[in-house]
């Protein structure tokens, strides 16, 4: 019997081939689309994963009030917590500390120099987190000074050979350090990315380093592994104000966060859901079920459509014995099989898009067919796509009497026509809302990208301050203002658009007892106004011809505003029982995301400070200038390599994210529409069939061509209009929910959902177009001729 149902399934599908084609091709390319996103959700939500403890992994996150403006939610704790969760919490197994920031060190081993990529670390780093190592003890690793643990991959590049254990590498061409570990590359999914792990303490003896041992600075992550059957609402009461026991004037309070939620829920803001990738995955989620949806559409709207061309062979079928549950069968296992044909066509597709979908989201996604798992979720998706496609059309056709089927044609129901009407109209919902988010992406990174963010970001060169440029800053500074496309030079120690450093209990005349602020704080050299192109609003900028202006300060607008010091310049600042007076007010200019509202800022003048030299090149002359500054810096700096980067890149960093999401957006739209007009290109050429006689009478009767057109089309036009009516408004609440994430954002106009209601009018007009001119410009002598 099921070698029969078989035979059958595959000759309709040959005896209609065009119907077919759409059918398989609509769910093929519906199938693509949501394996991809399959896939790409699999990796996000499998970050950090692999980790043996992770049911007892959390990293301790801060949160800090202030009065004065919302409060500060963080990963950066005091230097001293680790030790005091450990003495205090018997809940805490091992309390671990890292360096927040990733730096990049010169590594040097005989004749080769490398830069590479990593952090520092409490010598427990290897027992709380499963980064597996190759050669060493994990227990032994980091326990002595100067030890550095590296990865495989550094290993090879240096010797050739993984088993590195005992080699000496000279960093930053001055300490030595004993390589005591190889651990395995570590994994793309995890949220920690480094390539050589060294002894927190070697770093905090050194001058510079001494702030990470005091209570009241924040700027080191702490995790924390639990003991087994931890309690961890528990732990979260007990920590919440623990911070208060070691330091009574903190603001701030603690709770654990898990590791397997780090990468999902990076982002922690008052009033506002935890959010982060999980918003994307959410979001793609949707659309992959989406893109399914309206390819079964296709398919129940084709088979509806065409039950009258199939209904004699229900009523012989039923005439001779068949049961209504055996014809069920029959037409189920027919969009079943249609539905396995379209995955096997869309493996074969994905193999082929798979390495482009990896560079443009930056992943090593791969299809691993061997993986049972993975197969066991592709031939579910493949059989709940057919049953779901074949369901209504299956028992719809099922359902025919024999009776009335045999004595001539069959006429559908007003309530199956509403029925595929109604589908049509959820097809444009989603393509219509598609539109109008691909739109909205695109003018909010179009907005990001050119929005007047306070400073020039454009042609600036970011150098490391390393090796011998910090004492021989001036010099250099001197040198390449000599050279030819070089307009102005400065440093500072951290990028003007990501600053990290802030501060709180800053006192100022006239202050309210409850207006503590969260200043952002920027070291910065002479001349930094005048090379980022920021503009004093009032005052002046730090300037040599004033002397040591190492007491003064400078602050931006909204540092004012929150102050509310009308006339600030000449007022005093104390903090940490230091006093400078304001020079200047700056103008705002960003110095986070533009999702965050503007921070208030204070510039110091602190040359010790600097660890980042900045250049501004002409338009046009980065070549020839980039080859001067690395001319001055060999003859500077010799033992380190040129390594330089535009500040464009890390502004274009900080929205990666977003760009790859707007990207796949528009992809994704484009596939969901193209899917939704093959089942529409379906429908019209099944009535322009069904319609050639009427069509033709109407043409000897003197009908024009372009009212046939009109006739054949206006049905369909009204339900993509009645589509529009529905999508437009969801499109409009849903796109500002998003956009409410944003502090500064592009507006809502009229014109995005106007081009969306017409682009969705002119796509299903040129899908139409095709079968209604073609069947209005034929000869009605060979409609109107007799079989």
């Amino acid at each position: 019997m099921l070698k029969n149902y078989i035979k059958m399934a595959f000759r309709n599908l040959m005896r209609h081939k065009v119907f077919s084609l759409i059918n398989i091709a609509g769910l093929a390319l519906g199938m693509t689309c949501s394996i991809l996103i399959l896939l790409w959700v699999q990796d996000e939500v499998s970050f950090d994963k692999f980790h043996e403890n992770i049911d007892q992994l959390y990293r301790v996150m801060e949160v800090q009030h202030y009065p004065g403006n919302d409060d500060l939610i963080t990963d950066a704790n005091p230097g001293p917590l680790a030790e005091a969760l450990e003495k205090d919490m018997p809940e805490v197994k091992y309390a671990v500390r890292s360096t927040t920031w990733e730096w990049k060190q010169l590594f040097t081993y005989e004749d080769k120099i490398i830069k590479v990529n990593g952090r520092h670390t409490d010598p427990e780093f290897f027992e709380v987190f499963s980064f597996p190592l190759l050669h060493g003890d994990p227990k032994q690793v980091l326990q002595e000074p100067n030890s550095v643990v590296i990865s495989a991959s550094t290993a090879q590049k240096f010797f050739g050979t993984t088993d590195a254990v005992g080699k000496i590498f000279k960093i930053n061409n001055s300490a030595s350090y004993q390589v005591t570990g190889v651990m395995q590359d570590v994994p793309k999914n995890s949220s920690f990315q480094f390539d050589y792990v060294m002894p927190l303490n070697d770093w905090i003896n050194t001058p510079g380093g001494e702030w990470v041992k005091d209570w009241s600075n924040n700027g080191i992550r702490t995790y924390v592994l639990l003991q087994p059957g931890a309690d961890v609402a528990a732990v979260n009461k007990k920590i919440e104000g623990f911070i208060k026991k070691y330091a009574p004037k903190s603001n701030a309070d603690l709770f654990l966060q898990p590791i397997s939620e780090m990468h999902l829920y990076s982002d922690f803001r008052p009033g506002k859901d935890r959010s982060g990738m999980i918003v994307y995955v959410r979001l793609f989620s949707v659309v992959a079920a989406f893109l399914i949806i309206i390819a079964c559409i296709n398919f129940m709207n084709l088979a509806t459509a065409r039950s009258a061309k199939r209904a004699k062979e229900v009523g012989v079928r039923k005439a001779i014995g068949a049961g209504k549950n055996a014809l069920v069968q029959q037409f189920m296992l027919e969009s079943v099989l249609v539905a396995f044909l379209a995955l096997f066509l869309s493996l074969n597709l994905v193999g082929i898009v798979l390495p482009q979908f990896n560079n443009l989201t930056g992943k090593a996604i791969t299809l691993d067919l061997s993986d049972p798992g993975l197969i066991l979720i592709l031939l579910g998706v493949a059989l709940v796509t057919g049953l779901i496609s074949g369901s209504y059309p299956a028992f719809f056709l099922s359902s025919f009497n024999p009776a009335v089927v045999l004595k001539g044609t069959v006429k559908l129901s007003s309530k199956v026509s509403l029925f595929r009407k109604g589908l049509v109209v959820f097809q444009f919902v989603l393509s219509a809302l598609l539109i109008v988010s691909t739109l909205v992406v695109y003018l909010q990174l179009h907005y990001i990208r050119t929005k007047d963010i306070g400073l020039n970001r454009e042609n600036v060169v970011q150098i490391p301050i390393e090796g011998e440029i910090g004492q021989r800053y001036d010099m250099i500074k001197q040198e390449f203002l000599k050279q030819a496309g070089i307009t102005g030079v400065t440093a500072a120690n951290q990028s003007p658009l990501m600053i990290g450093n802030s501060t709180g209990h800053i006192n100022w005349a006239g202050k309210a007892p409850d207006a503590d602020i969260l200043f952002s704080i920027i070291y910065t050299e002479l001349d930094f106004l005048e090379t980022m192109n920021i503009q004093v609003k009032e005052g002046r900028g730090f300037s040599e011809e004033y002397g040591a202006d190492t007491a003064n300060v400078l602050i931006n607008e909204e540092a004012a505003r929150l102050m509310q010091l009308e006339n600030p310049v000449g007022e005093w600042l104390e903090g940490g029982g230091q006093k400078a007076q304001i020079i200047g007010v700056v103008k705002d200019f960003h110095s986070s995301s533009v999702q965050e509202p503007m921070q208030p800022l204070i510039l110091l003048l602190n040359s010790g400070a600097k660890n980042t030299m900045f250049a501004r090149i002409a338009p046009g002359q980065a070549p020839g200038a980039l080859a001067a500054m690395e001319k001055v810096l060999k003859k500077y700096n010799p033992a380190f390599p040129f390594t330089y980067h535009f500040l464009d890149e890390d502004f274009e960093k900080m929205y990666k994210s977003e760009a790859i999401i707007g990207e796949l957006t528009n992809y994704f739209a484009g596939i969901a529409i193209l899917i939704s007009c093959m089942g529409l290109f379906g429908l019209a050429l099944f009535t322009a069939e069904q319609r050639t006689k009427e069509i033709g009478i109407r043409k000897v009767l003197g009908a024009s061509t372009s009212g046939i057109v009109f006739m054949l089309s206006k049905d369909f036009l009204k339900l993509v209009l009645l589509a529009n009516i529905v999508a437009l408004p969801l499109s409009w609440y849903l796109m500002s929910n998003w956009l409410d994430d944003y502090a500064y954002r592009t507006e809502l106009s009229w014109w995005i959902f106007a081009a969306a209601f017409v682009a969705t009018i002119i796509i299903a007009m040129l899908t139409l177009s095709f079968h209604a001119i073609k069947t209005a410009v034929a000869n009605p002598v060979n409609s109107l001729r007799t079989e």
